[in-house]
């Protein structure tokens, strides 16, 4: 069938980040090591009800702090675990030329409002601008690769899902939009990302 939609990840597919950074500048702010803050972030489950919308971003300093024993400015707290990202600098002519020739495109992303607002803000030029739907994880109430995030980014493109294209880092990610009907691939390098649009018959100048 063919490609009406393409779909975008954002972690390791248009921006890179280094969640290790994001453990070590939260540590230097809150005056702790780098190993509390993740098993204060990732272990609890505290990254995850962020993710998907069941806490607020002030919800969620305040049980960080809570778990930590941390007390430290929330702004500043905020900034050091949002300056994480860099563009993945091979994606962006790939991009233009996609919106060039006409094609619509999106973001489907597991993210928090904290980390969207630091994106969205014109730090990556891109973003948010070139995509049509924006389609994020803690606005919609359920993370990749929970079924209805799909089916929320199918209604916002107005197309069949098997008119989809949708590349993804994570090859879990990749399995939930293939069961969820898209054509889906996980993201390797932008090269492989441009055979497999080429050999679905997509014509673009890159």
């Amino acid at each position: 069938m063919q490609t009406r939609f393409i779909y975008f990840d954002l972690g390791n597919v248009l921006l890179r980040f280094c969640r290790q950074r994001q453990f070590q500048q939260m540590a230097d702010v809150a005056g702790l090591d780098p190993e509390q803050v993740r098993v204060a972030v990732m272990e609890s489950g505290l990254h995850e009800m962020y993710e998907s919308g069941a806490v607020s971003t002030a919800i969620f300093f305040q049980r960080f702090c809570q778990a930590t024993g941390a007390c430290c400015d929330d702004q500043m707290l905020r900034q050091a675990g949002s300056d994480i990202f860099w563009p993945n600098y091979s994606m962006i002519p790939l991009v233009a030329a996609l919106r060039s020739a006409g094609y619509r495109l999106g973001v489907l992303s597991n993210t928090n409002p904290a980390h969207w607002e630091w994106i969205s803000q014109g730090r990556f030029g891109l973003l948010p601008g070139y995509f049509e739907q924006i389609v994020l994880s803690y606005q919609v109430g359920a993370m990749k690769p929970a079924r209805n995030i799909y089916q929320t980014a199918v209604a916002c493109a107005g197309v069949e899902p098997a008119e989809i294209f949708y590349m993804d880092d994570i090859e879990q990610n990749v399995m939930g939009a293939q069961q969820a009907g898209f054509d889906a691939v996980t993201y390797t390098t932008t090269d492989a990302l441009v055979h497999a649009l080429r050999q679905r018959g997509l014509r673009f100048n890159y």
